[in-house]
């Protein structure tokens, strides 16, 4: 059941937890009344226009008012379309709570997950497009990925999806005015023409389907590169994870000159792994291919698997690339058998077998989440309605070249026509939006 959009909602809109600051945000027709029974040491603030306040709020059991900064956002031009109310105070869990609570006793209603850009939807401020975008920017795993987000936030999907939608609008009110005139044998729009701007709509659609499929499949398998110091085990965790003998494994310094790579299928979810040559000062020709090799797969890496021997201390090297952020760092304690790891490092003994099976389900982890975007369950909803679209649109096409009645080529065209528009919600049902905004988090 749809939470009514006419509440006064209530929700902490920044990360949980202490910090510098806290930001509560309101979203309502009461949001201003509400919001007004605990200024304190704050002029009464005009709320028929955008402005923003510094004072105070009184809570209760708090002697002093707490310091705050009131933003406020008269309707209809705001995020949600109505009134909003944000108030900016100190991250501290008890206060954030406290307040919430006093917000809540004056009227509010907390808000549910994706709430407020729900209410955003509904008050035509974003497409469902636009509305899933907003969580994919939220999720955004990396760069690429913040970049599609955002591209799809600004409208990059949205708007071709509108200027499609308003090409068969008008395709159809051509065709629907020769059935108003058919006795009269009047035609508004002639055959040639109708394949031409079909034709366009399928190249239009087509298109479309192969940018979704681009973007919702990854396209290269993680890859995850072994590093470390001679005889720190990388070969011997290399073949445990692979599964064989793929690496020539000896107790002498300096045995991996090149890199070796082995494909990984891990439940379904492919890894590349690479394993290199120890790092060791540089000397003659050789050696000194052989650490470039090794420094430039691993900056080609996705994941780096920093080995270290459980039986040495780490030295200074080690512990700056164990807070590296990019490419990230995974520090892998190996020859556990020998001596006992620290508890930061994924602790394996290829000797005893202990920790592979767990470290190939973090490489597994680490691969879907790889290869499942940010914006994977908005263009599987988009593939959808693609397929659907393009499968009304090939039947239009057929309709048109077997000369078939005009009825049935409207038919299909309004067929064409709903696809669109359930992509950006023209066209919704409760359930989808529950679908859609179910998956964000409390205050956005």
């Amino acid at each position: 059941m749809q939470p009514d959009p006419n509440d006064t909602i209530v929700a902490l809109s920044s990360a949980p937890g202490p910090g510098g600051r806290a930001v509560v945000r309101l979203s309502g027709a009461e949001a201003f009344r509400i919001t007004n029974t605990i200024l304190q040491s704050i002029p009464p603030p005009d709320f028929t226009e955008r402005s923003v306040h510094e004072g105070g709020i009184r809570l209760p059991g708090i002697t002093q008012p707490l310091p705050a900064m009131l933003l406020l956002w008269p309707q209809p031009a705001t995020y949600t379309g109505q009134d909003m109310v944000e108030l900016h105070v100190l991250s501290s869990p008890p206060l954030v709570e406290l307040l919430i609570a006093e917000l809540l006793k004056a009227g509010a209603r907390a808000a549910q997950p994706g709430e407020f850009t729900m209410r955003a939807f509904l008050a035509g401020k974003l497409d469902l497009t636009r509305a899933e975008a907003v969580l994919a920017v939220i999720e955004a795993g990396d760069r690429d990925e913040l970049k599609q987000a955002l591209a799809q936030l600004a409208g990059g999907m949205a708007r071709p999806l509108q200027e499609l939608r308003d090409d068969l609008l008008n395709l159809l009110a051509d065709v629907e005015a020769g059935l108003d005139f058919a006795e009269e044998d009047i035609h508004f729009v002639q055959q040639d023409d109708l394949l031409m701007r079909l034709g366009k709509a399928l190249a239009f659609i087509t298109l479309l389907g192969k940018q979704i499929d681009q973007r919702s499949v990854g396209g290269r398998p993680l890859r995850v590169v072994l590093a470390g110091k001679p005889n720190a085990g990388k070969s011997s965790l290399f073949n445990a994870l692979a599964g064989r003998a793929a690496a020539l494994v000896s107790s002498e310094p300096g045995t991996t000159r090149d890199y070796l790579v082995h494909r990984l299928d891990l439940g379904g979810v492919i890894v590349e792994l690479v394993d290199t040559a120890g790092w060791q000062k540089k000397n003659g020709h050789i050696e000194t291919q052989a650490q470039l090799l090794s420094k430039e797969q691993a900056e080609r890496a996705d994941l780096v698997l920093l080995c270290l021997d459980a039986t040495k201390e780490r030295d200074d090297q080690q512990k700056e690339l164990l807070e590296q952020q990019r490419p990230p760092v995974l520090g892998v304690a190996t020859k556990c058998d020998l001596a006992k790891p620290p508890a930061d490092l994924v602790m394996t003994s290829v000797v005893e077998r202990t920790g592979i099976a767990e470290l190939r389900k973090v490489l597994a982890d680490r691969a879907r989440a790889q290869a499942r975007p940010a914006l994977a369950p908005s263009l599987s909803r988009c593939r959808h309605h693609v397929d659907a679209c393009l499968e009304h649109l090939r039947r239009a096409h057929a309709v048109v070249l077997h000369n078939d009645p005009p009825e049935v080529f409207a038919l299909e065209l309004r067929g064409a026509l709903e696809q669109p528009g359930e992509m950006v919600g023209a066209v919704y049902t409760d359930d989808l939006l529950d679908r859609i905004f179910s998956r964000f988090c409390i205050g956005k």
